[in-house]
């Protein structure tokens, strides 16, 4: 049970295989996790040789962590270990040749 604060969950507890499953594009796979005013938050998997389908534009700051695998940003790759800000106003396109797992974090604007 999750403690209360004025109606609001102070403490939520979710295992990764009850989150919400939503495909992104063709090999990536998006687990989605509680969203608040705050934040939102995700892990996503991509298959070996996927890309994110579109350009993915930031209005406020985006973080992950790559988990397992490989990502790459443009020139840059990203193995397992590596944590990657991306700045309010930014954009990427995320790929992959081995195939990765990220857990990321969307800070919300206020």
């Amino acid at each position: 049970m999750s403690e209360q604060s004025a109606g609001q969950a102070l403490k939520t507890v979710l295992h990764i295989e009850d989150a919400q499953v939503q495909e992104i594009g063709p090999g990536v796979v998006a687990r989605r996790f509680q969203r608040t005013e705050h934040a939102r938050s995700w892990l996503i998997e991509f298959a070996p040789g996927a890309e994110w389908p579109v350009v993915d534009h930031h209005p406020t700051e985006e973080r992950y962590f790559v988990l397992d695998g490989e990502v790459i940003e443009g020139d840059e790759r990203h193995g397992p270990g590596t944590y990657v800000v991306f700045a309010p106003g930014s954009s990427h396109r995320p790929r992959t040749e081995t195939g990765a797992r990220i857990l990321g974090v969307t800070v919300r604007g206020r």
